[in-house]
């Protein structure tokens, strides 16, 4: 299966899955750790490098989503400035979503995954949609 890209890729394959979904966010900003040394702060200054911290975190059924650009709207009115979004799906089980207690669970986890650089399999996308790729 080809790694989905975009945010209309998301929605897509979430609607495609047999149990329903619900689509975990985490808006982050990206920074230079007060302790950069001067080659870090050369690579970030050049656009690369950096460390990420999470801003807030939300999740979302397939109800609630139709586009990219309304979701950024909501965050940029709910929250302070961020760089990049990263987007997982939960799936839940026997027909019915996945319990508020297993979202929450998963939220954090996905937090703490931000914070620990630990993207693989994420959905990163920058404020205005375009995919972002972490190496």
């Amino acid at each position: 299966m080809k790694p989905i890209s975009h945010f209309d890729q998301l929605l897509q394959a979430a609607a495609a899955q047999p149990e329903p979904q619900r689509l975990l966010f985490v808006f982050a900003t990206a920074g230079l750790p007060d302790d950069a040394t001067a080659a870090q702060r050369e690579r970030y200054a050049a656009g690369g490098g950096g460390a990420l911290a999470p801003l807030m975190c939300v999740d979302k059924g397939l109800d609630d989503l139709s586009d990219f650009e309304t979701l950024a709207a909501e965050a940029r009115a709910a929250g302070p400035a961020w760089q990049v979004l990263f987007a997982a799906g939960l799936g839940g089980s026997d027909g019915l979503g996945p319990t508020d207690a297993q979202v929450e669970l998963a939220l954090q986890t996905l937090v703490e995954r931000v914070r620990d650089g630990r993207l693989d399999g994420l959905l990163a996308l920058d404020p205005t949609g375009a995919p972002l790729n972490f190496e």
